[in-house]
């Protein structure tokens, strides 16, 4: 799975305009970004009697709407998904994800922070960050609202150098926690069994699928 930061703060701290820096700095250095939004509850995305919506209403798992410059999906959820739930609908193919909000999930946080908005957040786990427009009394590293050189800089020789290179394994839908070991014997497994089918190239990329039927 890709390194996940998720960006937290009070409301009107700027967050998403932190985000939109963020991911120019970060794109110009040559690294695929994807974000996550934490929408409020209640809000849809596919309008009543919609085509998507109609394909929902009949019973689809998901659906896809196409258009030639972007896709959306929509999969309806029985309940809200973690931050790394929603993490494998994007898929594994980038070099970082920013997410806003989900203050309560496990992954690292930079928080942005304004005096006008109030004190910081007091319960906030994995703060690797805080972007404020004042000085803060805190053991956590500060960056100006204006350093984004130098968060990009820490994401990047923090989470994004170290994990260029990944295997991901989910069994049964879950992630598995691969050490050295088993994590270069899968690689050179898999990577030796592709290279020796026919008319495959250099491999920089791959994945595989897997689903048994149930045994009764």
């Amino acid at each position: 799975m890709p390194p996940i930061i998720s960006i937290v703060g009070k409301s009107k701290s700027g967050k998403t305009t932190f985000i939109e820096k963020l991911v120019r700095e970060l794109k110009s250095r040559g690294y695929r970004v994807a974000t996550i939004k934490h929408a409020p509850q209640g809000m849809t995305f596919d309008e009543s009697d919609k085509d998507s919506w109609r394909h929902i209403q009949a019973g689809s798992e998901a659906t896809a709407i196409t258009s030639p410059n972007k896709i959306v999906l929509i999969k309806p959820v029985a309940q809200d998904l973690t931050l790394e739930e929603i993490v494998r609908f994007l898929g594994e193919d980038y070099d970082i994800i920013l997410a806003e909000g989900f203050k309560q999930s496990s992954a690292p946080k930079i928080e942005v922070h304004r005096r006008e908005v109030g004190p910081p957040l007091s319960t906030v786990r994995k703060l690797i960050a805080i972007v404020t427009d004042e000085p803060l009394e805190t053991k956590t590293r500060q960056f100006s609202l204006q350093d984004i050189k130098g968060l990009a800089d820490l994401l990047e020789e923090g989470f994004i150098k170290p994990q260029r290179e990944r295997i991901s394994l989910y069994i049964n839908n879950v992630s598995i926690v691969l050490t050295a070991w088993p994590k270069e014997v899968i690689t050179n497994v898999i990577l030796a069994m592709a290279s020796c089918l026919k008319g495959v190239g250099e491999v920089r990329s791959l994945e595989v699928f897997l689903r048994r039927g149930s045994r009764k």
